[in-house]
C-alpha cells in the first residue's frame, strides 16, 4: 500500500490591488474541482475572493498589510512554554489593537455533514479554532454548529491529557470536571474558547475526533472564519494527523500580482520534490511551535555584508535566532541586522531614496536597474531571492521598495523573521521527522 499524501490548493489571503481584467473564460475559475481535491488560491481582493473589499493601490495595500507585521512580530515572540495552567477563575482579555487577519486561507470542512470554513493557515500557530454557533464578538456571520453535526464528539474534559496541551487552558475546579476551556490571544486580539472534537476534512482526507476551539467570545478582530494550526507543538495539524502525514508537509506561494492564480499545500512524504537543497530545522523548547533555521549571512550583490553575529545566532534561552512564518507580509531582521543589509543596499542603488509606510528604501524606478540580488545564506543553503520577492512596485511601476523591515523598537523581540512576500514561487519544505527545511524555485502559478 503506498504512502498518503494529500495535495491543497489554498486561498491567498493577501491583501493586494487587482484591476479588471477583459479576459473571459469559457469556465468558472473560481470553482473547486469535483471532488475538492483543488482549492483555489486567490487575492483578498480578487473575483473569487470570500472576503472581497474595496481596492486601493497595490502598493497602499501591502503598506497598510505590513504596517501591522509588529502585531504579528510581537505574538511570535509571545509563544513561550506555559510551566503551569492557568486557575479557572482567572480569564484576562487583552486590549484590543489593530490586526490583520491572516495571508492564507485554506478550505476546510468541520463535523458531518461538513460545514466548509476558510480557514487562516499559520506556521507559528498549534491550535484550531473557529466561531461557534452563538459566539460574541465574532467578525463573521459564518460559525460552525456543533448541533448540526452528527460526528460532534463534545467538550473534550479539563482533566484529560490534551487540555493540559492547550496554551491558556484553565485548570479544572476544584472538586469537579468541567469542559476543557481556554484564553488566547492572537496578535493584539483575544478570545475565549472551548476544546471540542469533531471531524476535520482538508480535500478527500477525513480525520476523525479532530481538537479544535470553539470559540465563544471574541474581542478585537480574528480571523472571521477561524485559524488553522500548522506549528510543531502536540495540537496542530501536524501532530493530530501523524500517522496520515508522517510529519511532512510543503507549500508553493504564487507571485502576489496573479489576478487568477493557486498555490498548493502538499501534505505528506509523497509527491514531494526530490532534488531539493536542505538545510537543519532547529528546535527551540521555549518556543516549540516555531521553524527555527540557522541564518549565517547575506549578501547584497556581490557584497557579503558583515553582520553582528550575536544577532544571527540561534539560542534557545532567549528565543533568538530566524524562523520562516506563513503570516508575516515582509522580512523583517533586528535592527542592526536590517541596517546593515539596507545601507549596503543603499550604496550599490545611490538613490534618492524615501520612505513609504513601514518601507524606509523607496526609489525612482529608473534606479531599478541599479537594484543588486540579496541572498540568503543558510546552514548548507543559499538562496537567491528574485527581484520580484525583495522589491515592491507601485501600482503605476514609478516607485519600488526594499521589501524589508527593521523590528520595531517598541518589540521586544530577537527574532529574524522570513516572511511570505520572500517565499513566493518557492516551494518550502518542512520536514519535522527528519528535521530539514528544503527550498527551491518552482512557478506556483
Amino acid at each position: 500500500m503506498g504512502v498518503k499524501f494529500t495535495t491543497i490548493s489554498f486561498i491567498f489571503f493577501c491583501a493586494i490591488a487587482i484591476y479588471p481584467s477583459t479576459t473571459t473564460c469559457a469556465h468558472d475559475p473560481c470553482a473547486s474541482q469535483p471532488d475538492d481535491s483543488d482549492l483555489t488560491v486567490i487575492p483578498i481582493y480578487g473575483k473569487c475572493s470570500p472576503f472581497q473589499s474595496d481596492p486601493n493601490s497595490w502598493l497602499n495595500t501591502i503598506i497598510n498589510t505590513a504596517s501591522n507585521d509588529p502585531e504579528r512580530i510581537q505574538y511570535l515572540s509571545s509563544l513561550m512554554v506555559l510551566r503551569k495552567r492557568k486557575p479557572v477563575n482567572k480569564a484576562p482579555i487583552a486590549s484590543v489593537q489593530a490586526f490583520n487577519i491572516g495571508s492564507y486561507v485554506v478550505r476546510v470542512r468541520l463535523g458531518t455533514p461538513g460545514q466548509l470554513m476558510f480557514m487562516v493557515l499559520d506556521t507559528s500557530t498549534d491550535e484550531a479554532w473557529v466561531p461557534c454557533t452563538g459566539s460574541v464578538g465574532s467578525p463573521s456571520t459564518t460559525s460552525f454548529s456543533p448541533q448540526a453535526s452528527t460526528t460532534y464528539g463534545g467538550p473534550v474534559s479539563c482533566s484529560a491529557p490534551r487540555c493540559g496541551q492547550v496554551r491558556g487552558a484553565f485548570s479544572c475546579p476544584a472538586g469537579r470536571t468541567t469542559a476543557c476551556y481556554f484564553n488566547q490571544s492572537y496578535a493584539g486580539s483575544s478570545f475565549s474558547a472551548t476544546l471540542v472534537q469533531d471531524s476535520l476534512s482538508l480535500a478527500v482526507d477525513t480525520v476523525p475526533n479532530y481538537s479544535f476551539g470553539c470559540i465563544n467570545a471574541a474581542s478585537g478582530p480574528i480571523p472571521s472564519q477561524g485559524l488553522l494550526g500548522l506549528g510543531r507543538g502536540p495540537l496542530s495539524l501536524l501532530s493530530q494527523t501523524a500517522s496520515l502525514y508522517k510529519g511532512i508537509f510543503s507549500y508553493c506561494l504564487p507571485s502576489f500580482k496573479s489576478y487568477y492564480f493557486s498555490g498548493s499545500l502538499k501534505l505528506g512524504p509523497a509527491g514531494q520534490p526530490r532534488r531539493i537543497r536542505t538545510t537543519p530545522l532547529l528546535r527551540n523548547p521555549r518556543k516549540p511551535s516555531l521553524y527555527y533555521v540557522n541564518l549565517t549571512g547575506v549578501t547584497v550583490g556581490r557584497v557579503h555584508v558583515a553582520l553582528p553575529s550575536q544577532f544571527l545566532a540561534f539560542d534557545s534561552n532567549t528565543g533568538s535566532g530566524t524562523i520562516i512564518d506563513s503570516g508575516m507580509v515582509i522580512t523583517q531582521f533586528v535592527e542592526p541586522v536590517y541596517n546593515a543589509i539596507r545601507d549596503e543596499f543603499r550604496r550599490q542603488v545611490k538613490g534618492p531614496f524615501m520612505s513609504i509606510g513601514a518601507f524606509d528604501t523607496c526609489f525612482m524606478k529608473t534606479y531599478e536597474n541599479l537594484a543588486p540580488l540579496i541572498k540568503f545564506h543558510f546552514t548548507g543553503l543559499d538562496l537567491t531571492l528574485p527581484y520580484e520577492n525583495s522589491l515592491i512596485h507601485s501600482s503605476y511601476g514609478s516607485m519600488a521598495c526594499l521589501a524589508m523591515a527593521a523590528t520595531p523598537n517598541n518589540v521586544n523581540s530577537a527574532l529574524n523573521v522570513i516572511a511570505n512576500l520572500q517565499q513566493q514561487n518557492l516551494r518550502i519544505l518542512f520536514d519535522t521527522v527528519n528535521n530539514k527545511v528544503g527550498i527551491a524555485r518552482e512557478l506556483c502559478n
